[in-house]
């Protein structure tokens, strides 16, 4: 009798987890269409409105705890990337539960973005994780002005 109770104990507190963690796929794809484009439009405070004080971005640089070092982070990135002299490119956005992942290139005047990767899991409405991975290249100003 005492292992039947110990099994309905398990499934019960297995179920109440499974559903307190639900996600929704389209809830991830809006607060993925979101982000990208406040990064488009280098807006730092609606970036930022997708963060929590628990959020976590690791770069190969660097890990950002936090929001004020996600803001540094993204402070930094507006600055290298600035919207009137940037284009970029969506090329791919997958959403599985509460993982996002895109892929997008991006130019600037002195930078070329040929490989630019996020991945973000996404918890009640905020990106709790984010890791981005990219390959930047510079390009010579030189021959421009020439």
């Amino acid at each position: 009798m005492a292992v039947t109770l110990v099994l309905l104990t398990a499934c019960t507190m297995k179920k109440k987890v499974e559903s307190s963690t639900s996600v929704s796929e389209e809830r991830t794809k809006e607060i993925l269409q979101h982000h990208w484009d406040a990064f488009q439009a280098n807006d730092l405070e609606a970036t930022m409105a997708d963060y929590t004080e628990e959020s976590i971005l690791v770069t190969p640089d660097k890990t950002f705890k936090g929001l004020a070092a996600i803001r540094e982070n993204f402070e930094f990135a507006f600055s290298v990337l600035p919207k009137d002299s940037t284009t970029m490119k969506l090329t791919k956005s997958i959403v599985v539960n509460d993982i996002g992942y895109i892929h997008w290139e991006a130019k600037t005047p002195k930078l070329n973005f040929s490989f630019g990767t996020d991945t973000f899991i996404i918890h009640d409405g905020k990106i709790i994780r984010q890791t981005f991975a990219g390959v930047i290249t510079p390009l010579d100003v030189s021959t421009d002005q020439k």
